[in-house]
This record gives structure tokens, sequence and C-alpha cells, in this order.
């Protein structure tokens, strides 16, 4: 039997959902940052900037960037460590990390890129200080997998933190229903010239698992002292597990 999954609001083989998420950041990628400010008001900078913070990574430390596209949290790690830590690069899609390794390198920062789905890490057991994984994990297939591999790569005493689209405050969901299915679709066709990817990106919020459901999930694939923080509202939400 033809094991299914989802695509936003869509069941589909698991065989397609990789290819459809590729095709979602193809499009995308060249106006992806933009998007990201015109959507969120520019508060994606301050969600990222909290992740880096609440992560607890110090100087000399070497992190792992997954769905790491762009670079935004990248650059901020690189900032933490210093010249003695190691920020690793990664993304599944080779346009999105195209755009990142170039802007480090305008930036004159060289940092190890590598493409890689987050399902199978390729790097040995208890490499990284640090795992952070933002507004990634909500396209994986398998995020139990994903988490599990996550776990693996860690120091012990190493920590993940998860900045993902959440579910939002209960009053406020119709405000957000009509801003995710209406506007932002719309912001998509005129900024982007693709209101698809948008709307994906609406539905797929939806099918992400809740706060309390991540964190069920990440302490079942063996992370310990797990915690979330909600961010606007519950808009975004900040989880942080650790590896003993």
């Amino acid at each position: 039997m033809t094991k299914t999954t989802h695509f936003g609001f869509k069941t589909i083989s698991e065989a397609e959902k990789a290819h459809k998420v590729a095709d979602v950041f193809d499009s995308v990628a060249a106006r992806y940052n933009l998007m990201n400010d015109v959507m969120s008001l520019g508060l994606h900078r301050l969600w990222k900037r909290f992740a880096v913070e609440t992560s607890g990574v110090k100087a000399g430390d070497r992190i792992l960037d997954i769905a790491g596209g762009t670079a935004d949290l990248t650059a901020l790690f690189v900032e933490q460590v210093g010249e003695t830590g190691q920020v690793w690069l990664t993304d599944i899609n080779n346009s999105m990390l195209t755009i990142g390794r170039d802007r480090m390198l305008n930036e004159g920062i060289a940092v190890p890129v590598a493409q890689c789905d987050a399902e199978k890490l390729p790097f040995p057991d208890n490499f990284f200080d640090h795992v952070n994984v933002a507004f990634g994990l909500r396209n994986m297939t398998h995020k139990d997998i994903a988490l599990k591999e996550m776990l693996r790569v860690l120091n012990p005493g190493g920590s993940l933190t998860v900045l993902e689209f959440s579910k939002v405050w209960k009053p406020l969901q119709p405000f957000y229903d009509t801003y995710s299915f209406k506007v932002l679709p719309l912001m998509g066709k005129l900024i982007a010239r693709d209101e698809g990817s948008y709307r994906y990106l609406a539905e797929s919020i939806r099918m992400h698992p809740s706060q309390d459901e991540l964190k069920q999930l990440m302490q079942q694939v063996g992370f310990e002292r797990v915690e979330y923080f909600n961010l606007a509202a519950g808009v975004v939400a900040l989880h942080r597990g650790y590896k003993f």
C-alpha cells in the first residue's frame, strides 16, 4: 500500500511530497526574504534573534543550522560562536542554500555548507553542541525521524531549538485565518508572483503539530527538559530540548 502524507490540506504519496516542497521553495527563493519581511512586518527577525539568544550557544561551539535557507540564523550563530566556533549551513533545497551561501560569502564569511535531507543527516554521532531548525520542520515528511537524527548528531549536554509557526491564541483565530487564507496568498501573488506557494504555507501551518503536541513528540524521540515559548500570541513558538 502506498504511504501517504499531507501537503497542505491535500493527501499525497510520501514520494511526491519532497518534490512538491522543492517546487515551492524553488519558486519563492528569490523573493523569500522580502516576503518574510512583508508578511511578518519584520517580526521574523526578532523571532530569530530570540531563538539564538535562547539557544545558550557560546563561543567555540559547533552549530548545525538545518533548513537554514537564506542564512538568517546562520549569520546570527556565527556572531555567537566567534572565530573558534563553527556553524554548518544546511538545506535540502539547492535554490535556498545557494542564496544563503552567497549571502555569507558577500559578507566576507565562509561557512561549511551541505545540501542534505534532515531525515538522513550526513554527520557523525555526537558532533554538534547545538542544532537549530527554523520554519523547516513542518515541511518534513517524517518529523519523528528528523528529530531523532537531530538528537543523534548532538553531543550529550547539547540542545535543539525548533522555531516554527504554531497554534495562535484562540480568540485571534478568526482574524488569523482571514489573514492566512485571503491576505497571504494575495501578497504571494503580487510580490513573489506565486499565490499557490503561499496558500500551501498557510495550509502547512494548520497541519503542523500544536505546541504541546510538538513538545510530546520531542520527548518521545528522546529529548529531555523540553519547553516552549509562545511568540506573537502563538503565531510562532520556539521549542527547546536537551540531549543527556
